[in-house]
């Protein structure tokens, strides 16, 4: 992680790509190395390991991220580089309070681990399980920064596609005409709230930066006034203020999905991602053995 951060000092943007190229240089590694895959034989070793010191610097707010793939030396980081450490490990990183967040993903988890290093005091079912959440929650934070960069009309087609994996919407082509078809003040688009289109379910999908304040919900909730019935979803790739949870909460009638929500809600009904490799935990069966 220090000589990452070193390489990105000179506070310009940078590829991941370009970045693995230098560090291999810098640990000279041979071509037999940079070939070594991992178990699953998906991914280089060595570059799976650069793309997690990107993602524990970026955790601990020492470098950020303008576009997929690419990213810069934070003030923070250029803080730390000031400090001259001898090197940058998981424990160094403990000191940030946003680094801890990332990997505590757990109340039951007292300190820092290491995904390099085994943790003894976690049985090999837990590891995997812990494991696979740190690599979901990453995936989320990609998908997120992903639906970003692309445009608002594909980002209402996204919003469909998650609502009919979640069973709503009829067909994919009653939900695909329904999306941004009502042009009725706060509201982008109606969808079947059953596939026998019994109730509706009205729909406000916006692609923001900024946090969505309470008046954006209040205008929502206006739109839904004379509805039959006034149930409302508003979909954000932001965040809601506390005010707006609060007050959609009042309403009883609007559910809110922010930013990582959606990424969750992409990730668990499989879209815009797919499967790299599965593992299956198995356990003896008892009844097999009983007449033994």
């Amino acid at each position: 992680m220090l000589p990452l951060l070193e390489y990105s000092s000179d506070e310009l943007e940078h590829h991941i790509r370009e970045v693995i190229v230098s560090l291999a240089s810098y640990f000279s590694l041979s071509d037999e190395e940079m070939k070594e895959l991992l178990p699953s034989g998906k991914q280089a070793i060595f570059d799976n390991r650069v793309g997690w010191a990107r993602t524990y610097l970026k955790k601990a707010g020492l470098i950020y991220s303008k576009k997929r793939g690419y990213f810069c030396i934070t003030k923070r980081g250029l803080d730390v580089l000031s400090k001259k450490p001898d090197k940058i490990d998981v424990a160094y990183l403990s000191k940030f309070n946003e680094f801890n967040d990332f990997i505590n993903i757990s109340s039951n988890s007292a300190k820092v681990q290491d995904l390099s290093v085994p943790n003894e005091e976690l049985n090999p079912e837990e590891l995997i399980e812990n494991t696979s959440l740190k690599l979901h929650e990453e995936l989320a934070s990609d998908i997120l920064d992903t639906i970003k960069t692309n445009s608002p009309g594909f980002f209402e087609k996204l919003v469909v596609d998650v609502l009919i994996k979640m069973g709503y919407g009829g067909s994919l082509k009653d939900a695909g005409q329904a999306i941004g078809k009502s042009g009725d003040g706060g509201i982008d688009g109606i969808i079947k709230e059953d596939r026998l289109g019994l109730d509706a379910i009205y729909i406000q999908a916006k692609r923001w930066e900024n946090t969505v304040g309470r008046p954006e919900i209040q205008r929502f909730a206006g739109a839904l006034i004379g509805k039959q019935p006034k149930k409302g979803v508003f979909i954000t790739t932001a965040n809601f203020s506390k005010e707006a949870e609060e007050y959609a909460k009042d309403t009883g009638n609007i559910v809110l999905i922010d930013g990582p929500d959606l990424a969750k809600l992409m990730i668990e009904y499989d879209v815009g991602v797919s499967t790299v490799k599965t593992y299956d935990v198995k356990k003896i069966d008892q009844d097999y053995f009983e007449d033994a």
